[in-house]
């Protein structure tokens, strides 16, 4: 049977894969990510540390179901970034557009509450797709695997003991 501590380390390993993926196509590859890839992997952070802290903790009764929840809250919200980004990628490209500005020169420059909208506003360079693998382009990749992610860690908190 599939514990849930060992659901919890399996989305860990799997959001850490996801990472050094992503680092292994920026500084191998020479793909530099836009401001909603920093985001999709901010989101892959926080749903594997979530994961990585459960696994550790072991929870029993009530805990599980808080961990699976907080867990999927993530990953769902994650696969939403992912989803807007999918969604830039399929609108027609416009040469005036621009993903703006990153989220290093965001956040030291303005306050956080206006770096966060404008971080989600990106379009242009968002667009481009500059990787495919099966037909599928890094954020169409990652929003299957937020999807796939929130699914387990739903199933593993509330799923039957």
């Amino acid at each position: 049977m599939f514990s849930f501590r060992r659901a919890c380390w399996l989305i860990f390993a799997a959001c850490a894969a996801l990472l050094g993926f992503g680092l292994y196509l920026q500084h191998v590859e020479g793909l530099e990510p836009c401001p909603l890839c920093i985001a999709q992997r901010i989101f892959f952070i926080l749903t594997g540390a979530m994961a990585l802290l459960a696994a550790l903790h072991g929870p029993k009764r009530w805990g599980r179901p808080v961990y699976g929840s907080l867990m999927a809250v993530s990953a769902l919200l994650g696969a939403a970034v992912a989803g807007r980004h999918a969604w830039l990628q399929r609108q027609p490209p416009n040469p005036f557009a621009d993903c703006g500005p990153g989220l290093n020169y965001l956040l030291e420059n303005f306050p956080l509450k206006e770096s966060l909208p404008m971080l989600f506003k990106g379009s242009g360079d968002c667009g481009k797709i500059a990787w495919r693998f099966l037909a599928l382009s890094i954020p169409d990749w990652a929003l299957l695997w937020f999807l796939l992610l929130g699914a387990t860690a739903l199933w593993a908190g509330w799923g039957r003991r």
